[in-house]
């Protein structure tokens, strides 16, 4: 793994290729950090001769296994259940389980693999994971959903635990999901512990919880701007998706002064020129929260508003191509193509902070970076709700609930936390200013250092 008494990263990530042809999606995340960290390896040969890199890239464990439920029809139907514990060098393995029909090992490998940094950035004690299934919640009935979320738990309550693995939501897991879960582990187990987050208020969840990724992706946003002397005071914002993470953002800035003007989900997207009020958010929220409809309507009830159909054939992405200061990809990976990082530059936007996570795919990311715009990646920018995850773990330990203050302020100084660390690693290994390397190289030194101090493991 040396070339002229060099650690060579490149030969690293040969290997991961050789071993996981086919995860495009893993092999993305894993060559972005390789990527940053090459100059930390070079000035810690401890990290080479200690292998770190070799065995981050590894999950520590993939649970795979069958999930057979019974529809409403009484027909039988088997969905494949993940979990990937990828990391516990800093603490339990910590990340989220998502229900959709895309799910698979690659997709859950990369979420996982970014997870393990994020989860560093935060200061808590977190390792990384992420789980899920190619089950899709949509159009299915709330006891479908309980009978699936029942015999999915009753598989995953082996290996999870809430000083082993506490997992959250993601896309397609909300409260009535985690509650499911929660009930049945309660009763497979016979012991209430804070083994999921997200869970609802009047039994063992957090305030703010909902709101946190949101909250957290603009909180970062307004660090970055403040290095310019710069608001969210009267800027335009793009924001993709409308679900919990896009709701919550567009809250915030429209808190802070800034207008929203677009929400989209998988069928398309709304553009509201004149913006998009709290009245007109909370519109949206009861359409995706309670009735479980399409943004479409959202143009119905607003006429002034033009909704554009998303065909998954077109080359690029017109939501992120309006005249805007900054974007807020709130969506799901792989959202920000680099045709649609042209046209956001061309159109003005100086600042992206993501929401969801790795929605920029590598040209896009290489743009924002030579362009020298205020870009947050995921891993720093969106870290806010398993932040708030991990009060939440902090609350149910000490048997305790914090106000939404409380834990609002919290979030706000580990988001500024995070910020600093991002621009203090950027500095220190000679890339200033650069975000991506910057929460790559701080999440990745805190969990190396932890991983040589615990031996080979």
């Amino acid at each position: 793994m040396t070339m002229h008494g060099v650690y060579n990263t490149k030969d690293v990530y040969e290997k991961v290729v050789s071993r996981d042809p086919g995860e495009k999606e893993f092999l993305q995340a894993v060559h972005e950090v390789f990527e940053s960290v090459k100059v930390v390896m070079e000035r810690n040969p401890e990290y080479g001769k200690s292998r770190i890199l070799e065995r981050i890239v590894e999950p520590e464990r993939v649970i795979i296994f069958r999930v057979p439920w019974m529809d409403d029809r009484g027909d039988v139907h088997v969905n494949r259940g993940f979990r990937i514990q990828m990391n516990s060098a800093i603490g339990p393995y910590k990340g989220g389980l998502r229900f959709h029909p895309s799910v698979n090992l690659s997709i859950l490998k990369f979420l996982a693999f970014e997870q393990v940094f994020k989860n560093a950035l935060t200061t808590l004690p977190m390792g990384g994971g992420k789980g899920g299934s190619d089950f899709d919640p949509k159009g299915k009935s709330d006891a479908e959903v309980m009978r699936f979320c029942q015999s999915f738990m009753l598989e995953l309550q082996k290996y999870i635990g809430a000083d082993t693995d506490v997992p959250a939501g993601d896309i397609g897991v909300g409260g009535r999901e985690i509650g499911y879960m929660f009930g049945i582990y309660k009763k497979v187990r016979t012991e209430f512990t804070g083994v999921l987050t997200g869970k609802s208020l009047n039994w063992g969840g957090s305030l703010i919880r909902p709101e946190a990724t949101g909250y957290g992706s603009v909180y970062f946003a307004s660090e970055m701007l403040a290095t310019q002397n710069k608001t969210l005071e009267g800027k335009t914002c793009l924001v993709s998706g409308s679900g919990n993470v896009a709701q919550y953002t567009a809250q915030k800035i429209l808190e802070l002064g800034g207008k929203v003007v677009t929400l989209s989900d998988s069928s398309g997207y709304i553009y509201d020129e004149s913006g998009i009020t709290p009245e007109k958010l909370k519109y949206v929220m009861m359409l995706k929260n309670v009735k479980r409809g399409r943004i479409s309507e959202y143009a119905d009830k607003y006429p002034k508003a033009v909704y554009t159909p998303l065909d998954g054939a077109m080359d690029h992405n017109p939501l992120w191509d309006h005249k805007a200061d900054c974007a807020f990809p709130s969506a799901t990976q792989n959202e920000i193509n680099g045709k649609d990082a042209i046209n956001l530059l061309k159109n003005g936007v100086y600042l992206v902070s993501e929401g969801a996570n790795m929605p920029t795919t590598p040209d896009g990311v290489d743009l924002f970076i030579d362009k020298k715009i205020l870009y947050g990646p995921g891993k720093a920018a969106n870290a806010g709700g398993v932040s708030v995850s991990g009060l939440e773990m902090t609350q149910n330990s000490m048997r305790l609930k914090w106000s939404r203050e409380e834990v609002d302020t919290k979030l706000k100084q580990i988001m500024k936390s995070i910020h600093k660390s991002c621009v203090e690693a950027a500095q220190e290994y000679g890339t200033p200013g650069n975000y991506v390397n910057g929460a790559n190289i701080a999440g990745f030194v805190k969990v190396a250092n932890a991983m040589l101090d615990q031996g080979l493991v």
